[in-house]
Protein backbone atom coordinates (compact mmCIF):
# COMPACT_ATOMS: atom_id res chain seq x y z
CA UNK A 1 0.00 0.00 0.00
CA UNK A 2 2.58 2.25 0.77
CA UNK A 3 3.92 2.10 -2.78
CA UNK A 4 0.24 2.90 -4.31
CA UNK A 5 -0.05 6.71 -3.94
CA UNK A 6 3.78 7.34 -5.52
CA UNK A 7 3.30 5.04 -8.62
CA UNK A 8 -0.54 6.52 -9.13
CA UNK A 9 1.24 9.76 -9.10
CA UNK A 10 3.67 8.01 -11.71
CA UNK A 11 1.20 7.04 -13.62
CA UNK A 12 -0.51 10.45 -13.72
CA UNK A 13 2.83 12.39 -14.51
CA UNK A 14 2.64 9.64 -17.54
CA UNK A 15 -0.19 9.79 -19.03
CA UNK A 16 -0.09 11.34 -22.75
CA UNK A 17 -2.86 13.00 -24.62
CA UNK A 18 -1.76 14.23 -28.36
CA UNK A 19 -3.53 13.52 -32.12
CA UNK A 20 -2.64 12.24 -35.13
CA UNK A 21 -5.26 14.26 -38.22
CA UNK A 22 -8.85 13.95 -36.07
CA UNK A 23 -7.49 11.01 -33.87
CA UNK A 24 -7.09 11.76 -30.06
CA UNK A 25 -4.99 9.46 -27.61
CA UNK A 26 -5.98 9.43 -23.65
CA UNK A 27 -3.53 6.75 -23.16
CA UNK A 28 -1.75 5.68 -20.03
CA UNK A 29 2.06 5.08 -20.28
CA UNK A 30 2.55 1.54 -18.52
CA UNK A 31 5.09 1.43 -15.23
CA UNK A 32 6.56 -1.58 -16.82
CA UNK A 33 6.58 -3.89 -19.98
CA UNK A 34 6.82 -7.20 -20.05
CA UNK A 35 7.45 -7.85 -16.53
CA UNK A 36 11.34 -7.20 -17.28
CA UNK A 37 11.35 -3.70 -18.51
CA UNK A 38 10.80 -0.95 -15.97
CA UNK A 39 9.09 2.47 -18.33
CA UNK A 40 11.07 5.85 -17.13
CA UNK A 41 11.16 9.16 -18.51
CA UNK A 42 9.74 10.43 -22.13
CA UNK A 43 12.64 11.22 -24.28
CA UNK A 44 10.64 12.68 -27.31
CA UNK A 45 7.15 12.10 -29.19
CA UNK A 46 6.72 11.82 -32.81
CA UNK A 47 3.94 10.99 -35.31
CA UNK A 48 3.50 7.38 -34.64
CA UNK A 49 3.42 8.02 -30.85
CA UNK A 50 6.26 8.04 -27.69
CA UNK A 51 9.52 7.31 -26.90
CA UNK A 52 10.66 6.51 -23.37
CA UNK A 53 13.63 5.21 -21.95
CA UNK A 54 13.77 2.77 -19.35
CA UNK A 55 15.71 0.05 -17.86
CA UNK A 56 15.82 -3.93 -17.82
CA UNK A 57 15.12 -4.62 -14.08
CA UNK A 58 16.71 -8.18 -14.30
CA UNK A 59 20.78 -6.89 -15.62
CA UNK A 60 20.23 -3.18 -14.74
CA UNK A 61 20.50 -2.34 -18.72
CA UNK A 62 19.24 0.81 -19.92
CA UNK A 63 16.90 0.04 -22.59
CA UNK A 64 14.51 2.58 -25.30
CA UNK A 65 10.99 1.78 -24.76
CA UNK A 66 8.98 3.10 -28.18
CA UNK A 67 5.00 3.28 -27.87
CA UNK A 68 2.40 3.33 -30.73
CA UNK A 69 -1.33 3.98 -30.33
CA UNK A 70 -2.68 0.60 -31.18
CA UNK A 71 -6.07 2.31 -33.10
CA UNK A 72 -4.06 4.38 -35.07
CA UNK A 73 -4.49 4.30 -38.14
CA UNK A 74 -1.24 4.17 -39.80
CA UNK A 75 0.69 1.44 -37.73
CA UNK A 76 4.46 1.00 -38.54
CA UNK A 77 5.91 -0.55 -35.40
CA UNK A 78 4.99 -4.10 -36.34
CA UNK A 79 6.94 -3.54 -39.52
CA UNK A 80 10.08 -2.09 -38.14
CA UNK A 81 10.07 -5.04 -35.75
CA UNK A 82 9.93 -7.25 -38.06
CA UNK A 83 12.92 -5.29 -40.06
CA UNK A 84 15.12 -6.02 -36.96
CA UNK A 85 14.62 -9.12 -36.90
CA UNK A 86 15.09 -9.28 -40.37
CA UNK A 87 18.92 -8.02 -39.72
CA UNK A 88 19.12 -10.06 -37.49
CA UNK A 89 21.12 -8.05 -34.64
CA UNK A 90 24.42 -7.22 -37.21
CA UNK A 91 26.61 -4.70 -36.00
CA UNK A 92 25.40 -1.16 -36.24
CA UNK A 93 21.68 -1.96 -35.67
CA UNK A 94 20.48 -1.76 -32.24
CA UNK A 95 19.09 -5.37 -31.01
CA UNK A 96 15.13 -5.72 -30.22
CA UNK A 97 14.28 -7.35 -27.14
CA UNK A 98 10.44 -7.23 -27.01
CA UNK A 99 7.45 -6.56 -29.11
CA UNK A 100 3.60 -6.83 -27.89
CA UNK A 101 0.79 -5.11 -27.00
CA UNK A 102 -0.08 -3.55 -23.34
CA UNK A 103 -2.37 -0.76 -21.99
CA UNK A 104 -3.59 0.50 -25.77
CA UNK A 105 -0.12 0.68 -27.13
CA UNK A 106 2.49 -1.15 -29.20
CA UNK A 107 5.53 -1.79 -27.97
CA UNK A 108 9.08 -2.16 -28.72
CA UNK A 109 11.64 -2.45 -26.69
CA UNK A 110 15.61 -1.97 -28.08
CA UNK A 111 18.91 -0.46 -27.11
CA UNK A 112 19.40 2.45 -26.03
CA UNK A 113 21.82 4.98 -28.02
CA UNK A 114 23.46 7.83 -27.64
CA UNK A 115 23.02 10.98 -29.84
CA UNK A 116 22.56 11.31 -33.22
CA UNK A 117 24.88 13.00 -36.31
CA UNK A 118 23.03 16.01 -36.47
CA UNK A 119 23.58 16.63 -32.56
CA UNK A 120 26.74 15.63 -32.66
CA UNK A 121 27.27 18.21 -35.62
CA UNK A 122 25.18 21.09 -33.42
CA UNK A 123 28.35 20.27 -30.74
CA UNK A 124 30.93 20.51 -33.24
CA UNK A 125 29.82 24.08 -34.53
CA UNK A 126 27.70 23.08 -37.55
CA UNK A 127 31.31 21.60 -39.35
CA UNK A 128 33.04 18.58 -39.49
CA UNK A 129 37.09 17.77 -40.78
CA UNK A 130 37.49 15.65 -44.06
CA UNK A 131 38.73 13.10 -42.01
CA UNK A 132 35.73 12.78 -39.56
CA UNK A 133 33.53 12.46 -42.55
CA UNK A 134 35.40 10.20 -44.95
CA UNK A 135 35.23 7.40 -41.44
CA UNK A 136 32.06 7.93 -41.32
CA UNK A 137 31.31 7.37 -45.09
CA UNK A 138 32.59 4.13 -45.12
CA UNK A 139 30.94 2.92 -41.74
CA UNK A 140 27.40 4.40 -43.50
CA UNK A 141 28.04 2.41 -46.39
CA UNK A 142 28.60 -0.71 -44.75
CA UNK A 143 25.43 -0.03 -42.78
CA UNK A 144 23.48 0.66 -46.52
CA UNK A 145 24.64 -2.48 -47.74
CA UNK A 146 23.85 -4.49 -45.16
CA UNK A 147 20.41 -3.12 -44.97
CA UNK A 148 20.22 -3.66 -48.48
CA UNK A 149 21.61 -7.38 -48.93
CA UNK A 150 18.66 -8.58 -46.94
CA UNK A 151 16.29 -6.83 -50.01
CA UNK A 152 15.36 -3.66 -48.30
CA UNK A 153 16.16 -0.02 -49.74
CA UNK A 154 16.59 2.79 -47.04
CA UNK A 155 14.57 5.89 -48.72
CA UNK A 156 15.52 8.20 -45.74
CA UNK A 157 19.25 8.48 -45.39
CA UNK A 158 19.35 11.73 -42.86
CA UNK A 159 22.14 12.61 -40.57
CA UNK A 160 19.22 12.14 -37.78
CA UNK A 161 19.15 8.12 -38.19
CA UNK A 162 22.82 7.75 -37.63
CA UNK A 163 23.30 7.63 -33.45
CA UNK A 164 26.13 6.97 -32.03
CA UNK A 165 26.43 3.92 -28.94
CA UNK A 166 25.27 4.62 -25.46
CA UNK A 167 28.16 6.51 -23.69
CA UNK A 168 30.62 4.32 -21.67
CA UNK A 169 28.92 1.43 -23.10
CA UNK A 170 30.67 -0.70 -25.48
CA UNK A 171 29.66 0.84 -28.46
CA UNK A 172 30.26 4.78 -27.44
CA UNK A 173 31.71 5.54 -30.62
CA UNK A 174 30.06 2.87 -33.21
CA UNK A 175 27.51 3.93 -35.57
CA UNK A 176 24.02 2.64 -35.64
CA UNK A 177 21.29 2.81 -38.20
CA UNK A 178 17.83 2.88 -37.15
CA UNK A 179 14.01 3.95 -38.20
CA UNK A 180 12.72 1.91 -40.72
CA UNK A 181 9.63 3.52 -40.88
CA UNK A 182 10.22 4.14 -44.80
CA UNK A 183 12.08 1.40 -46.17
CA UNK A 184 10.73 -1.00 -48.84
CA UNK A 185 11.76 -4.70 -50.49
CA UNK A 186 13.37 -3.46 -53.50
CA UNK A 187 12.92 -7.21 -54.98
CA UNK A 188 10.02 -9.53 -55.53
CA UNK A 189 10.01 -11.86 -52.44
CA UNK A 190 8.64 -15.30 -54.77
CA UNK A 191 10.81 -14.45 -57.78
CA UNK A 192 13.75 -12.27 -55.97
CA UNK A 193 13.44 -9.96 -59.38
CA UNK A 194 14.24 -6.46 -58.97
CA UNK A 195 11.03 -4.38 -59.11
CA UNK A 196 10.33 -2.52 -62.19
CA UNK A 197 10.79 1.47 -62.41
CA UNK A 198 7.85 3.50 -62.72
CA UNK A 199 7.13 7.00 -62.41
CA UNK A 200 4.98 6.88 -59.13
CA UNK A 201 4.55 10.06 -58.84
CA UNK A 202 4.47 10.27 -55.11
CA UNK A 203 7.77 11.66 -53.25
CA UNK A 204 9.36 10.03 -50.13
CA UNK A 205 12.28 11.14 -48.66
CA UNK A 206 13.63 14.63 -46.86
CA UNK A 207 13.58 16.87 -49.91
CA UNK A 208 17.51 17.97 -48.66
CA UNK A 209 18.78 15.03 -48.92
CA UNK A 210 16.61 12.83 -51.73
CA UNK A 211 17.90 11.99 -54.81
CA UNK A 212 17.17 13.65 -58.38
CA UNK A 213 14.80 10.82 -59.82
CA UNK A 214 12.65 11.30 -55.97
CA UNK A 215 12.46 14.11 -56.44
CA UNK A 216 10.65 13.23 -59.89
CA UNK A 217 8.54 10.39 -57.94
CA UNK A 218 10.27 7.97 -59.91
CA UNK A 219 10.39 4.27 -58.32
CA UNK A 220 13.48 4.23 -55.89
CA UNK A 221 16.42 1.63 -55.76
CA UNK A 222 19.78 1.22 -53.98
CA UNK A 223 21.27 3.99 -56.01
CA UNK A 224 19.08 6.95 -54.31
CA UNK A 225 19.88 5.50 -50.90
CA UNK A 226 23.39 5.86 -52.20
CA UNK A 227 22.92 9.60 -53.91
CA UNK A 228 21.36 10.67 -50.94
CA UNK A 229 24.04 9.60 -48.62
CA UNK A 230 26.27 11.83 -50.79
CA UNK A 231 24.44 14.77 -49.97
CA UNK A 232 24.72 14.01 -46.20
CA UNK A 233 28.36 13.57 -46.31
CA UNK A 234 28.59 16.93 -48.55
CA UNK A 235 26.21 18.99 -45.59
CA UNK A 236 28.38 17.62 -42.52
CA UNK A 237 31.88 18.86 -44.49
CA UNK A 238 30.01 21.81 -45.65
CA UNK A 239 27.80 23.09 -43.11
CA UNK A 240 24.56 23.18 -45.26
CA UNK A 241 23.72 22.91 -48.90
CA UNK A 242 23.04 25.22 -50.85
CA UNK A 243 19.21 24.60 -51.35
CA UNK A 244 18.84 24.79 -47.56
CA UNK A 245 16.46 27.75 -46.56
CA UNK A 246 14.19 27.62 -49.49
CA UNK A 247 10.93 29.03 -48.67
CA UNK A 248 8.05 28.70 -51.03
CA UNK A 249 3.99 29.22 -50.60
CA UNK A 250 3.73 25.06 -50.11
CA UNK A 251 5.25 22.10 -50.21
CA UNK A 252 5.45 21.30 -53.54
CA UNK A 253 6.68 24.18 -54.98
CA UNK A 254 9.37 24.02 -52.29
CA UNK A 255 10.32 20.52 -53.42
CA UNK A 256 10.50 21.79 -56.59
CA UNK A 257 12.70 24.79 -56.09
CA UNK A 258 14.99 22.40 -54.16
CA UNK A 259 15.13 20.19 -56.94
CA UNK A 260 16.04 23.05 -59.52
CA UNK A 261 18.48 24.16 -57.07
CA UNK A 262 19.79 20.62 -56.56
CA UNK A 263 20.55 20.36 -60.69
CA UNK A 264 21.71 23.78 -61.29
CA UNK A 265 24.19 23.13 -58.45
CA UNK A 266 27.21 21.24 -60.06
CA UNK A 267 29.17 18.39 -58.27
CA UNK A 268 32.46 20.56 -58.77
CA UNK A 269 30.46 23.52 -56.70
CA UNK A 270 29.45 21.47 -54.25
CA UNK A 271 32.76 19.56 -53.66
CA UNK A 272 34.79 22.79 -53.94
CA UNK A 273 37.33 22.65 -51.27
CA UNK A 274 37.30 19.21 -50.72
CA UNK A 275 39.71 15.94 -51.48
CA UNK A 276 38.49 14.58 -54.80
CA UNK A 277 37.08 11.55 -53.31
CA UNK A 278 33.38 12.40 -52.47
CA UNK A 279 33.08 14.67 -56.16
CA UNK A 280 34.29 11.31 -57.84
CA UNK A 281 31.38 9.25 -55.30
CA UNK A 282 28.81 11.51 -55.96
CA UNK A 283 29.39 11.28 -59.85
CA UNK A 284 29.53 7.32 -59.72
CA UNK A 285 26.47 6.78 -57.70
CA UNK A 286 24.46 9.62 -60.19
CA UNK A 287 25.19 7.38 -62.87
CA UNK A 288 24.07 4.38 -61.41
CA UNK A 289 21.32 2.56 -63.44
CA UNK A 290 18.23 1.75 -61.70
CA UNK A 291 18.64 -2.08 -61.19
CA UNK A 292 22.68 -1.77 -61.25
CA UNK A 293 24.55 -3.73 -58.50
CA UNK A 294 26.53 -0.73 -56.43
CA UNK A 295 30.21 -1.47 -56.46
CA UNK A 296 30.32 -0.94 -52.12
CA UNK A 297 33.72 -2.04 -51.91
CA UNK A 298 34.59 0.60 -54.85
CA UNK A 299 32.93 3.40 -52.72
CA UNK A 300 34.57 2.60 -49.64
CA UNK A 301 37.82 2.25 -50.91
CA UNK A 302 37.24 5.89 -52.37
CA UNK A 303 37.14 7.03 -48.62
CA UNK A 304 39.94 5.00 -47.87
CA UNK A 305 41.88 6.91 -50.69
CA UNK A 306 40.58 10.16 -49.19
CA UNK A 307 41.91 9.46 -45.42
CA UNK A 308 45.09 8.81 -47.45
CA UNK A 309 45.31 11.88 -49.16
CA UNK A 310 44.37 13.74 -45.83
CA UNK A 311 47.55 11.83 -43.96
CA UNK A 312 45.16 10.37 -41.85
CA UNK A 313 44.28 7.60 -40.33
CA UNK A 314 41.10 5.42 -40.05
CA UNK A 315 41.88 5.71 -36.12
CA UNK A 316 37.87 6.21 -34.87
CA UNK A 317 39.16 9.57 -33.26
CA UNK A 318 36.19 11.63 -34.70
CA UNK A 319 35.79 15.10 -34.16
CA UNK A 320 32.87 15.22 -31.45
CA UNK A 321 35.47 13.13 -29.03
CA UNK A 322 38.23 15.71 -29.39
CA UNK A 323 36.18 18.84 -28.51
CA UNK A 324 35.59 20.33 -24.94
CA UNK A 325 39.30 20.77 -24.78
CA UNK A 326 39.76 17.05 -25.23
CA UNK A 327 36.99 15.83 -23.21
CA UNK A 328 34.54 15.13 -25.61
CA UNK A 329 30.73 15.51 -26.43
CA UNK A 330 29.63 14.14 -22.95
CA UNK A 331 30.90 17.46 -21.78
CA UNK A 332 29.26 19.70 -23.65
CA UNK A 333 26.18 21.74 -22.28
CA UNK A 334 23.32 20.01 -24.21
CA UNK A 335 19.75 21.67 -24.91
CA UNK A 336 17.50 18.35 -24.52
CA UNK A 337 16.69 17.97 -28.47
CA UNK A 338 14.06 15.43 -29.74
CA UNK A 339 14.10 13.13 -30.79
CA UNK A 340 16.71 10.63 -30.78
CA UNK A 341 14.73 7.75 -32.21
CA UNK A 342 11.59 9.00 -33.59
CA UNK A 343 9.85 9.05 -36.94
CA UNK A 344 8.27 11.99 -38.20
Amino acid sequence: MGNQHSNMAHKDRQTHHYGRQEEEYHLEIPDMVDERFKVEGRLGAGSFGVLHEGVNVETNQPIAIKLEPGNCRVQQLQDEYKIYRLLGGAAGFPNVYYYGHKGGYNIMVMDLLGPNLDELFDLCNRQFSQKTVAMLAKRMLRLLQVVHDVGLIYRDVKPDNFLIGRPKSDTANALFMIDFGMSKPYRDEKTGAHIPFRERGCISGTARYMSLNAHEGGEQSRRDDLESLGYVLLYLLRGSLPWQGVKEANQEAKYERIEELKRKTSIAQLCAGFTVEFSIYLHYVRKLKFDEDPDYAFCESLFDKALKRLDAQDDEEYDWMLINDGKGWEASERKKKEPLMLTY
